[in-house]
């Protein structure tokens, strides 16, 4: 059996920003940002790449820039 770790506090607010992005998509029924009009410009969207940086880098910075 396979257990799994509990999540820290980058992977829970990966989740949450997750689900908003995903919530955005769905009420404007796109399968992604790609279709839309503000995907370059959306602070959900920048908020959640900075989400899955700080998730994978674990808040150790690193020069990533956006």
């Amino acid at each position: 059996m396979q257990t799994t770790e509990p999540l820290d506090a980058f992977e829970r607010r990966l989740d949450e920003v997750k689900e908003r992005l995903q919530a955005c998509q769905k009420e404007k029924t796109y399968e992604s940002c790609t279709p839309c009009d503000a995907l370059f410009t959306c602070t959900l969207r920048k908020e959640y790449v900075a989400a899955v940086y700080d998730s994978m880098a674990k808040g150790q910075g690193g020069g990533f820039e956006f």
